[in-house]
């Protein structure tokens, strides 16, 4: 089983995860990743099944669709909170036929956001100097700025920082690191 999480910089987002099980899929090269111009996986019906299973853990009146109460509700099952606010924020994120509900090709995105925030907290950690710290410091991102052949002095990587450091702590967090690769 391999399991997915999805992060999305917004307020309940940025400091929270959605984990789901899914079966372990192998991707062949001629499978293309999910995207906005097509929104479904090659029909081998494997993924979009998948896909369409763990929709129904959401989707507690059957009607194919998640509503902002059903996406609370479904956190609060799992042990985490989501305000109103919040569920809806994500909902009106999603939500491009502007119904406020996901429908399928939504919440494909929503899973998508997972492969996306998985290579992406990988190349995060490159840059952590203690692993798991959860910040880039100037010293992690000169290091490896020269690793890559880009050498910076430890100024330049102090206002390389500043410019996305929006909590003004003079280090990179997750979220400001996603913001700054967007």
């Amino acid at each position: 089983m391999a399991t997915a999480s999805v992060s999305k910089p917004s307020n309940w987002f940025s400091n929270k995860t959605l984990k789901l099980t899914l079966p372990r899929r192998t991707r062949s090269k001629s499978d293309s990743p999910l995207s906005p111009t097509s929104p479904l996986p090659p029909k081998d019906g494997t993924r979009e099944d998948e896909l369409r299973q763990v929709l129904k853990h959401f989707d507690s009146d059957g009607d194919g669709k998640i509503s902002t109460e059903e996406l609370k509700a479904y956190f609060a099952s799992v042990g985490e909170d989501m305000s109103h606010d919040e569920a809806q924020g994500l909902v009106s994120d999603l939500d491009r036929d502007g119904d406020n509900l996901l429908d399928f090709q939504d919440f494909v995105r929503l899973m998508e956001w997972d492969e996306e925030d998985e290579d992406l907290r990988r190349a995060f950690e490159m840059f952590e100097v203690e692993k798991g710290s959860g910040f880039i410091t100037p010293k992690g991102l000169q290091r490896m700025l020269n690793r890559l052949g880009d050498p910076k002095s430890h100024e330049e990587c102090v206002a390389m920082i500043k410019v996305f450091d929006l909590d003004g702590n003079g280090v990179l967090d997750f979220h400001e690191f996603h913001h700054m690769m967007a």
